[in-house]
């Protein structure tokens, strides 16, 4: 059992602390509300601690699952920063969905410090996170990985390596690319059916075995005929990640035509007031632009 810090207390954050307690992690959490930390901390004990930098004090490892690239520098960096709390050998693990380039400048500037940076985004949403069988992609050291995977373990169901630091972050822009395409091709046989006058819950019985079945279909298609999307992974945050897909994409001379295409349609559902909504909610807006 390991001394571990948790910076940022979400949907994805909380509950994945809270399965590295009950793993019998000492854990010490950090979130800017502090309401949420000691929310956390009558459910599962541990400590909290009032930056990210107290939080990592001491710790073997350092988890972080926060917003954006901006979120991530602020809570490694400066003097209440993460890293200005970590000794030696000490390990951060970054689970949050942000662009490699920045993955790449905090792995070097905690290896000036003697320290390690493992880039671990996650797949499964809200559930897996609360269920414990997220998906984890990983990228940097070898070493570091395999320091890092027996902790991961409380909250995955897979835990893989991808390649150098940076693969991790790619291989979550290739997840994020693939659902895109999938959730409007799925939009578009559900609408398709319901205008053919046939029962789209039928039709997903027969075809969610074969070919054309996925998680989505299989996780999405009742709330999506039921025209439900006050759940799962929102649409803000889905452009959040959509906009690094293209951006990497351009640098590296890959064509996403069709996920270009889908992140203006989910433009599209942020107009219709739905930036937190499902990013199943694209059948919506298919419904209401045709």
């Amino acid at each position: 059992m390991a001394k571990c810090a948790f910076l940022g207390l979400g949907v994805m954050g909380y509950p994945m602390a809270g399965h590295m307690a009950a793993a019998g992690h000492e854990v010490t959490v950090y979130n800017r509300s502090t309401a949420k930390a000691e929310k956390w901390l009558a459910e599962h004990g541990g400590a909290m601690a009032a930056t990210p930098r107290e939080a990592a004090a001491g710790a073997e490892f350092v988890m972080a699952c926060v917003g954006n690239d901006d979120d991530l520098r602020s809570v490694c960096l400066g003097d209440d920063g993460a890293f200005a709390g970590m000794g030696e050998n000490a390990l951060f693990v970054d689970h949050t969905t942000v662009s490699s380039m920045v993955t790449q400048e905090l792995y070097a500037i905690a290896k000036e410090q003697g320290a390690g940076f493992v880039d671990a985004p996650v797949s499964g949403g809200q559930a897996g996170a609360e269920n414990g069988q997220l998906v984890v992609m990983c990228g940097g050291d070898q070493a570091d990985y395999d320091r890092a995977a027996p902790v991961i373990d409380a909250y995955a169901k897979l835990c893989k390596r991808i390649g150098d630091s940076g693969a991790g972050q790619k291989c979550k822009m290739v997840n994020q690319i693939c659902i895109a395409g999938l959730v409007q091709g799925l939009s578009e046989g559900l609408a398709f059916a319901e205008k053919a006058g046939i029962d789209g819950r039928a039709v997903v019985d027969v075809i969610g075995g074969g070919a054309a079945g996925s998680w989505q279909m299989v996780n999405r298609y009742e709330t999506m005929l039921d025209d439900q999307f006050e759940h799962g992974f929102a649409v803000d945050w889905m452009r959040k990640d959509l906009a690094i897909c293209l951006a990497t994409g351009e640098e590296i001379g890959a064509a996403l035509p069709v996920t270009a295409l889908v992140d203006q349609f989910y433009k599209d559902v942020q107009q219709m007031g739905g930036g937190r909504w499902d990013t199943s909610s694209l059948i919506k807006r298919l419904k209401a632009f045709g």
